[in-house]
């Protein structure tokens, strides 16, 4: 490894040794990058991967709200805006009582890299609170997101800061958020958030965007290794709006999703999750704020393992949607054990550092990254800021064909750049050289 490097991550870990996110997200960049940094001597004297690694803007601040018997609540909020270089910050905003400055910090440097690599001129950034919207009642979840609002209004903008919906934030939260900063600052600025309803400026197919384009992906990995997706069976972990746009994507491709998973353990459906019933039920359980996937195996008759998740199940591929940290060693060994050739993130950063390290290791097998396959869904943001700029409504087809297009092409400059530096088909370290390298040029060229 590069001194450079090596001395900047000596520096990193006693600076963030509280933040294990964060950490590892940034390690697995600075690892891939040496060739990059060893061609460029004037990043060290710039101090480049310092500026990368530190956020322009981190925000917090207290959310107020009342519940329905009159019962004040504080909870605390967040915006990360990381790096701006190659355009205005862009990233979700997530309403989970995991929520903290140290995920923020880390999801904000991962959306920057994904950003880059949607070849978009989109920053990163990410955002969001401690609140938990699940057992709320729709007065409370409305009341809570005007008073977000009432604070984030400040440091947002079409041209500054775009939020869009993460995990807890869907197109109810959106319509809340933007309602109240329409309010605020007294005119109508559509780009100022993504994933709106289709009536205010919203996109077709954003809902299912980061499932279809993780699909998109994995074939473009599957083509590369002369194999064809027809006929696979894909572990697929999570029920919400991203497993649910992949389980959709695969029934088209001709592929199967046999598991679905939730905070309650996980089924599995030896037919497949493969019937425009057995589809629209996964939005019917998101729906119900029960949380359960259990609900699922009731209604289908399948087998429900209460408290496990779906590793141990034999799959073709499997695709982590629903949690970063979802597969640890024990997890990896299980799935090398089930023969497994082909390991897709799609939720961010879903996999422990020791159990990426031995899934990339072991012969036979197909890593890509989460910071290239989920990259669909602020794509799909990006191309609604598009519209919005220019007062357009795109068709579905329109967008879909943009998402496959632009989807193919992340993982095609991900392989070239890997055998470029003589990494291989490695997807990992090409997505982070691919991404680096952009916005290092950025930065370099706007100075300190």
């Amino acid at each position: 490894m590069n001194a450079y490097i090596e001395r900047v991550l000596k520096e990193l870990k006693e600076k963030n040794a509280g933040e294990p996110e964060f950490l590892q997200a940034a390690e697995e960049v600075l690892s891939s990058i040496s060739p990059l940094v060893d061609a460029h001597p004037e990043y060290e004297k710039a101090a480049l991967l310092e500026k990368m690694l530190e956020p322009e803007r981190t925000i917090e601040f207290r959310v107020p709200w009342v519940d329905d018997c009159g019962q004040t609540h504080v909870n605390r909020g967040y915006r990360v805006q990381f790096n701006g270089a190659i355009g205005p910050f862009k990233g979700g905003l997530r309403f989970a009582p995991s929520v903290n400055l140290s995920i923020m910090k880390f999801l904000g440097f991962e959306q920057t890299f994904k950003n880059s690599l949607t070849t978009l001129p989109m920053g990163g950034a990410k955002g969001g609170s401690d609140f938990d919207p699940n057992g709320k009642s729709e007065d409370e979840v409305r009341r809570f997101c005007q008073s977000f609002m009432t604070e984030l209004y400040r440091h947002i903008g079409p041209h500054l800061d775009v939020p869009a919906g993460d995990l807890g934030v869907g197109g109810r939260e959106i319509g809340y958020l933007f309602g109240q900063y329409r309010r605020i600052c007294g005119d109508f600025q559509p780009g100022v958030l993504t994933g709106k309803s289709l009536a205010f400026g919203g996109s077709e197919i954003r809902a299912e965007a980061t499932g279809y384009g993780a699909v998109y992906y994995l074939e473009s990995v599957l083509a590369h290794e002369g194999d064809s997706i027809k006929g696979k069976r894909v572990a697929v972990s999570g029920f919400g709006n991203v497993a649910w746009g992949v389980c959709k994507k695969l029934l088209e491709e001709g592929a199967m999703a046999v598991t679905l998973s939730g905070p309650d353990g996980y089924i599995y459906d030896p037919e497949g999750i493969a019937t425009e019933e057995k589809i629209e039920y996964m939005l019917t359980m998101r729906a119900s704020g029960r949380n359960r996937v259990e609900d699922y195996a009731e209604k289908f008759g399948v087998p429900f393992f209460a408290g496990k998740k779906p590793w141990e199940q034999k799959a073709d591929i499997v695709t982590p949607c629903a949690m970063q940290n979802d597969v640890d060693l024990a997890a990896a060994k299980a799935i090398l054990e089930n023969g497994t050739k082909y390991y897709v993130e799609v939720a961010n950063m879903p996999t422990t550092a020791e159990a990426l390290e031995l899934l990339r290791n072991t012969e036979g097998v197909t890593v890509a990254p989460s910071k290239a396959v989920n990259a669909g869904g602020v794509l799909v943001s990006g191309l609604e800021m598009s519209q919005n700029s220019e007062r357009l409504s795109w068709t579905a087809e329109e967008v879909d064909e943009n998402l496959h297009r632009i989807m193919c092409g992340i993982h095609d400059t991900s392989a070239a750049e890997a055998e470029k530096y003589g990494f291989g088909y490695d997807l990992v370290a090409g997505a982070n050289l691919a991404a680096f390298q952009k916005i290092a040029d950025a930065m370099m060229a706007q100075g300190i």
